[in-house]
């Protein structure tokens, strides 16, 4: 896929990244010369050469789909690579996950500070989290509590949970019925569990574009899920690494990580709260597959975009409703 100049400086109303960006002296120039730009396409323009360079020195595969907003009308693609390619999501699932158990919230049938019961058997050993920590059990903790270690510290046994408030079969036919039929959890012979399936960058890019436009969830459900993936214990490995706390909370993502894949999904706010740039990058192939830590190639890649993504759209507005963040404090106990 070939990206041309006009495309590469923001000239053209669509900017995409694929695996060839033209000459190197044009993505540094966009990169790195220009102050953050003033219009979508421009911005577009700059994620583009910024998402091709990082990729390229990180290698293997890469699938992915990234917007910028444009107040004017659509969003402006800034990256389309095998967007439509189902393709195994692990954690970044988890927003599914929890947007099929908040949908029950609203309509009813739960609530957040319903308990569920954390037995020893239900424990993934070993697993990301905090509960396979915990050393004792049966314990009982709310929905809510188990929804923000599912999407903060991606706890492997906060999915079993959510499993006992919505089966397996549920989640996919309410990610159907909500317009997402590849964003599906693979159900196994017991109801309550699943592995987290697939979806494809576009779709997962979709779904972040309908919570943040209210049109996926309730509006509290919505600055729920949201201020969890804003929180300042949200991933911090990739897209937010090299950020301040207040840039950090501009930002709500979430990552996956497992074999050799490693993923991440988000939106970008601007200062006012509003949506400008929604991302969903998954990448496999690279090197080094047993590093799940932050000096894997393709979470560095992800850890050197964020930055420049914010940067490039960080004189662009938002488009619709505005998500305003808690400040937190530091607290010393007491």
């Amino acid at each position: 896929m070939r990206l041309n100049r006009r495309t590469a400086l923001g000239l053209g109303t669509v900017a995409t990244a694929g695996t060839v960006l033209g000459a190197a002296g044009t993505a540094s120039a966009a990169e790195t010369t220009e102050a953050s730009p003033t219009t979508p396409a421009r911005a577009a323009g700059r994620v583009a050469s910024v998402f091709t360079k990082h990729s390229a020195a990180a290698g293997g595969n890469w699938q992915a789909y990234v917007s910028v907003a444009d107040p004017a009308g659509a969003p402006v693609v800034a990256v389309e690579v095998d967007a439509d390619r189902r393709i195994e999501a692990y954690s970044v699932n988890k927003i599914a996950v929890a947007t099929a158990v908040l949908d029950k919230v609203d309509r009813g049938l739960l609530t957040l500070d319903q308990q569920v019961e954390v037995s020893a058997a239900i424990v993934v050993p070993g697993g990301d989290g905090i509960f396979s920590l915990d050393g004792a059990y049966p314990s009982l903790v709310t929905i809510g509590h188990v929804l923000a270690n599912l999407l903060t510290v991606s706890d492997d046994t906060a999915v079993r949970l959510c499993g006992l408030v919505a089966p397996a079969a549920e989640i996919n036919s309410i990610l159907v019925a909500k317009g997402f039929p590849n964003t599906q959890v693979q159900p196994v012979a017991n109801p309550n569990r699943f592995f987290l399936g697939t979806s494809t960058p576009r779709e997962t890019h979709d779904l972040l574009r309908a919570l943040v436009a209210g049109t996926l969830l309730s509006p509290a459900s919505t600055t729920y899920l949201l201020g969890i993936l804003r929180s300042p214990v949200a991933f911090t490995d990739g897209i937010r690494r090299t950020m301040s706390s207040d840039e950090r909370a501009r930002i709500a993502t979430k990552a996956g990580w497992f074999a050799d894949a490693r993923h991440e999904a988000g939106v970008i706010f601007d200062r006012s709260g509003a949506a400008v740039l929604t991302y969903a990058l998954f990448a496999d192939g690279q090197a080094n597959p047993e590093d799940f830590g932050a000096t894997h190639p393709a979470v560095q890649a992800r850890a050197a975009m964020g930055p420049k993504f914010l940067a490039a759209v960080d004189r662009i507005a938002g488009v619709g409703k505005t998500f305003r963040i808690t400040a937190r404090r530091p607290s010393n106990g007491g």
